[in-house]
C-alpha cells in the first residue's frame, strides 16, 4: 500500500520569515538606490523565483519601466539587472538573520512529519550563500531539513554536507534549477531517495512554489496566510479588521487555487491534516 514518503518545504513565508519580508524589503532598497522606488506589491509580484530572475521580472513591469525611463532616459537593460543583483546580494545577506525566526507551529509540524517517517526536503529562491546562512539560523531554532536545494544550482546540502555539482552524477555545472522549473524538487527526490514523485508533497507560499510542485508530479499545498500572497507579518494581520482580513485571505487562497494547488491552507500548522487526506487518496489509487 503506497503512502507519502517526503515533504518538500519552501523557506521564507513557509517555515520562517512570517510574511516573506526579507527579500521584499531588500528589493525595494536596491531599486530605490538606483533612483527608481518600487512599491511593496511590485517587489512581491515575482516572489519565489531565483533572485536575479525576480529582479529581472520587476524591471519588466510596465509601471517600473516607465519610472526607470523617466529617471534614466532609457528602459532597464540586462546590465541594470546585473547591477541590481550585485547590490542585492550583500544587502540581503546583511539582514537575513533578522527575518529568520520560525513561523509559529513550524516545529510542531516538523515533529509530526518525522513521526510519520517522512523525509524532509526544501527548495528556495535564495542563492547558495544565502541558503547556508539560513540553514545555520534555522539550526539554532531547531530546524534542519534532510536536504536543501537552492535556486542557483551550484550545490545542495544533504544531511548537513554540502554537495558540489561534481558529486551529483549526471548534473552539469550549468544545470538551471530556478523556479518555476521543477528541477529543485526533482533533485530533492534524488537526494532523499524517493523514487516516485506522487509519494511526495511540495509545500510553499508562492505561485512558483505551486507550479514547481505540480510540474514535478507532486501533491502541492499552498500556504495562503503566512507568506507572500498575504504579505503581512503576524502582528500586522492581527491589526486588520475582520472584513479586511477575510478579503485578503480569500484573495490569497483563490490565487493559490487558480495556480492549481491541490490543497490550500493558512499555514504549515494545517499541513498534517492534509497529509492524512493525501494518504487516503493514495490508498484509493489516486495520483496528483
Amino acid at each position: 500500500m503506497e503512502k507519502l514518503e517526503a515533504v518538500i518545504l519552501d523557506w521564507a513565508g513557509t517555515t520562517m520569515d512570517y510574511g516573506c519580508y526579507a527579500p521584499a524589503v531588500v528589493f525595494m532598497k536596491v531599486f530605490e538606490e538606483m533612483g527608481v522606488p518600487i512599491t511593496i506589491e511590485e517587489a512581491r509580484a515575482p516572489m519565489g523565483a531565483h533572485k536575479k530572475v525576480h529582479i529581472r521580472k520587476i524591471t519588466e513591469l510596465s509601471s517600473v519601466r516607465e519610472r526607470w525611463f523617466r529617471k534614466h532616459g532609457k528602459e532597464p537593460t540586462e546590465a541594470d539587472v546585473e547591477t541590481l543583483f550585485t547590490n542585492f546580494i550583500p544587502a540581503q545577506m546583511a539582514c537575513l538573520a533578522e527575518y529568520a525566526d520560525l513561523i509559529p507551529g513550524t516545529l510542531n509540524a516538523l515533529a509530526d512529519f518525522k513521526e510519520r517517517g517522512l523525509k524532509i526536503g526544501s527548495t528556495t529562491g535564495y542563492t547558495g550563500e544565502m541558503m547556508e546562512l539560513l540553514l545555520a539560523e534555522a539550526k539554532k531554532r531547531g530546524y534542519t531539513p534532510d536536504v536543501s536545494v537552492c535556486a542557483t544550482g551550484r550545490f545542495a546540502v544533504q544531511n548537513g554536507n554540502k554537495l558540489e555539482f561534481g558529486q551529483i552524477q549526471g548534473l552539469g555545472k550549468d544545470w538551471n534549477t530556478s523556479r518555476p522549473k521543477p528541477h529543485m524538487c526533482n533533485l530533492n527526490l534524488v537526494l532523499l531517495d524517493v523514487a516516485k514523485p506522487h509519494l511526495s508533497v511540495k509545500v510553499g507560499d508562492t505561485l512558483p512554489d505551486v507550479k514547481e510542485g505540480l510540474d514535478a508530479g507532486m501533491w502541492t499545498i499552498g500556504l495562503a496566510m503566512t507568506g507572500n500572497e498575504m504579505g503581512l507579518t503576524e502582528e500586522e494581520i492581527k491589526k486588520l479588521n475582520p472584513n479586511d482580513f477575510q478579503k485578503k485571505l480569500e484573495t490569497a487562497r483563490n490565487r493559490m487555487h487558480e495556480a492549481g494547488a491541490h490543497f490550500v491552507v493558512n499555514s504549515i500548522t494545517e499541513v498534517p491534516k492534509v497529509l492524512d487526506v493525501i494518504n487516503q487518496r493514495l490508498m484509493q489509487g489516486l495520483r496528483p
